[in-house]
């Protein structure tokens, strides 16, 4: 019986792709003039800030992620837009008594920001971020800290998100996945990674949590 459902944020729950490829264009726009196009950028969605940049510059990450958590911020609730029916979704499953709760690469602070947006920082128990764990997804840690937190065993949550990160991270911690459809990368890249399921809409939750 599934009791909790654990959720990525970023192009899961809230649509913050152009935001993210908007915000990359701008810092790499400074730091290297030209040699990026925002489908380049599309790589970058799902990773850590500090992997990403720890790839394309070693020596100045720091700077790097400084520069783009300020332009993100500025821009953060003029560039995001909702996905069709998360929160009336997400409000049913709370009111249902499924527990609720984030597994996130961006800091907590970040994702609390996208929550209020969308007026439903209440129905989450948890908000596992960036700064809460010493490895991000794909390794297991974020969810067996999820699952630590709300005293549940691996069989009693699903794993939901929009990119590869989330689905390996519930592989490795041996719960169940859900990729979703309207991930940027699409549905047929995240079938590579065989989650469990694959919602079409959000809505598809409200069956699955049945049974």
């Amino acid at each position: 019986m599934v009791k909790a459902l654990l959720f990525d944020f970023d192009g899961t729950l809230l649509n913050t792709n152009e935001l993210i490829i908007q915000t990359f264009m701008h810092v790499l726009e400074e730091k290297f003039p030209g040699q990026y196009s925002p489908k380049d950028c599309i790589k970058f969605l799902g990773p850590s800030l500090h992997e990403t940049f720890n790839e394309i510059a070693p020596d100045a990450v720091d700077e790097m992620v400084a520069s783009y958590r300020k332009w993100n911020l500025e821009h953060h609730d003029q560039l995001v837009t909702q996905y069709d029916g998360v929160v009336s979704t997400l409000e049913k499953l709370h009111a249902q008594g499924i527990r609720l709760t984030i597994v996130s690469t961006k800091r907590s602070e970040m994702v609390k920001r996208g929550l209020n947006v969308l007026g439903i920082e209440q129905l989450f128990e948890h908000i596992i971020g960036y700064d809460s764990v010493q490895h991000v997804k794909p390794h297991p840690e974020p969810i067996l800290l999820a699952l630590q937190k709300m005293q549940l065993a691996k069989e009693d949550v699903i794993m939901i998100g929009d990119n590869s990160h989330d689905i390996e991270a519930g592989h490795n911690a041996g719960v169940k996945t859900a990729g979703v459809a309207w991930s940027f990368k699409g549905e047929d890249y995240l079938q590579q990674f065989s989650p469990t399921y694959m919602l079409q809409h959000m809505t598809d939750l409200l069956t699955i949590v049945k049974g």
